[in-house]
């Protein structure tokens, strides 16, 4: 603002030292056809006034219908120009926010990401586990089955042998000793013997 301030200052004083020496060279007399008798300089007081009264109307005139407009035309522009370069300015400040705001979004995106894994890396543990705990407990209760039926084939062997050996000593006893025995003796003599065969 101070620079169009000189510079309107300077075409003034420019304009107006060009009037006055126009002024002073008309008022000189200064003609191409010069007399002997009348002198190189004349100077002629109220022309002079009349002139300088005519070089301030002029500047007026100037001053009102051309630099007015001028200076008004260059102010609106820099008007357009200081708008332009507050809305570059909000433009910009509104481009950070936004800047700010995606970025922080992708830090949260980011760590809900991260927690998302984490939450499923840890529930896909848990499954793994439950079913290894499952897996193991099915073992076990399979194994406590085939321990039970083998104790039972066991003994379930152990009463057929029995059977079987009770009879063969039933024979065996009644060819050696070629008397009938009765149930109850039989009986005893079985389990007598089993007794010393378990033993």
């Amino acid at each position: 603002m101070n620079e169009k301030k000189n510079a309107g200052k300077s075409v003034w004083l420019f304009i107006a030292l060009l009037a006055l020496f126009v002024a002073v060279l008309f008022y000189t007399g200064y003609t191409k056809s010069v007399s002997d008798d009348q002198d190189l300089v004349t100077l002629v007081p109220w022309t002079f006034i009349i002139q300088i009264c005519n070089l301030f109307i002029q500047v007026y005139l100037i001053k009102k219908f051309l630099f007015k407009p001028i200076n008004d035309i260059l102010a609106k522009r820099q008007e357009l120009a200081d708008r332009a370069i507050r809305e570059a300015r909000d433009a910009q400040t509104k481009a950070d926010s936004l800047k700010e705001q995606y970025e922080s979004s992708l830090t949260n995106a980011h760590a809900e990401a991260a927690q998302i894994v984490s939450d499923a890396q840890r529930e896909a543990q848990n499954k793994a586990d439950t079913m290894v705990r499952e897996a193991q407990e099915e073992v076990a209760g399979i194994k406590a089955r085939a321990a039970a039926d083998i104790e039972q084939e066991k003994k379930k062997a152990i009463n057929e042998a029995k059977d079987e050996i009770g009879s063969l000593a039933m024979d065996i006893a009644g060819k050696v000793v070629e008397k009938e025995i009765n149930e109850a003796d039989h009986k005893k003599l079985i389990d007598d013997f089993l007794d010393k065969v378990g033993a």
